[in-house]
């Protein structure tokens, strides 16, 4: 009989059992609007807040503040710290500040591009179209300028083929002197008297008569490249202080060259790895810091200048030399 008023009443109270009032451990809860707390589910906090205190009991909000400035939550959550906002680096601008509620939106300054499916650490340098190309479509913060081949028309070709003939002309003329030069010049060397005196000085007067390039070179006094003037060497108005104030400078290396440029001053991919996290210009200053703490008082601007001629970027060495001479932080050596 005892049994049976058992199963009586189970069957009775059956459909008033608690449903997830009060959940077991290892229940799950409700996924973007429950976090668990021990063996409890409490309530997300809004956005714009944080969780600063978890509920006591299964269903309820815990003590929720708001984020502070410079902080942020989009959604409710459980956190108990709010995200950090976005800051804008030195080549893109602000188009969206940052709000309690949503992050800082940036974007290239104009002159500047990042392809949207890619990460925009540094905007790159909107291209030029060429002179023979026309714009297809200008450059904005996310996509590079597009160029396409000027179609001449039938005008433009006839002008094109009248520009034509006067380089021709000059190249002609050009060729015509150099030859009469070494004419005149050999026919000068057969009639001077005892000129291997002179030719074993390495002098040359306005007859010379070069026998290869080089002596042609020298008889007319120009250097054969670029690259074979050389480099002034710079005096520190200030010491240390000077090298520093020069970092910024540096900014002017391409994106693409400086990992090289740091790895031919000694600098291990480890440490330079180290600052990928930081801005750009950050990153570029962190490094020559890290340089001159290993160079010590041996570290000179000639050695950083030194190591970007020897990558092929003397452009940006000339940058980085008129700009430290002309903020007087250095002076060539006469």
């Amino acid at each position: 009989m005892t049994k049976l008023f058992l199963l009586v009443f189970l069957i009775l109270t059956w459909p008033f059992r608690p449903t997830g009032a009060f959940p077991r451990p290892g229940t799950d809860c409700d996924d973007g609007l429950e976090y668990r707390s021990g063996s409890i589910c409490c309530l997300n906090c809004p956005a714009g807040t944080r969780n600063t205190s978890p509920c006591t009991t299964a269903r309820e909000k815990g003590k929720c503040e708001e984020c502070d400035d410079g902080t942020y939550t989009e959604h409710s959550n459980g956190l108990s710290q709010c995200l950090k906002c976005t800051q804008c680096g030195s080549d893109k601008e602000t188009v969206r500040p940052c709000t309690h509620v949503q992050d800082a939106k940036c974007q290239c300054r104009p002159g500047g591009f990042c392809a949207p499916d890619q990460a925009c650490e540094v905007c790159k340098k909107c291209s030029r179209c060429k002179k023979d190309e026309e714009i297809v479509r200008n450059c904005t913060s996310t996509t590079n300028t597009e160029c396409k081949k000027k179609q001449p028309s039938a005008a433009s070709a006839s002008a094109n083929a009248g520009v034509i003939v006067p380089p021709l002309l000059i190249a002609t003329f050009v060729i015509a002197a150099i030859i009469f030069f070494v004419w005149r010049c050999r026919r000068s060397t057969e009639s001077v008297r005892n000129p291997p005196d002179r030719r074993k000085a390495g002098k040359h007067d306005g007859d010379c008569c070069p026998t290869d390039e080089d002596e042609f070179q020298s008889c007319l006094n120009l250097p054969r490249t670029l690259e074979d003037v050389e480099f002034p060497n710079l005096v520190a108005v200030n010491g240390e202080e000077s090298l520093r104030k020069c970092f910024e400078y540096f900014e002017e290396i391409d994106y693409n060259h400086h990992k090289r440029f740091f790895r031919h001053l000694g600098i291990v991919d480890n440490v330079i790895k180290s600052k990928d996290h930081l801005l750009y210009e950050d990153k570029i200053h962190d490094l020559l810091t890290v340089w001159v703490e290993k160079e010590g008082r041996e570290a000179t601007l000639n050695d950083l200048l030194r190591a970007l001629l020897d990558l092929n970027q003397r452009r940006t060495a000339e940058t980085v030399k008129e700009k430290a001479v002309l903020n007087g932080h250095y002076v060539e050596r006469s």
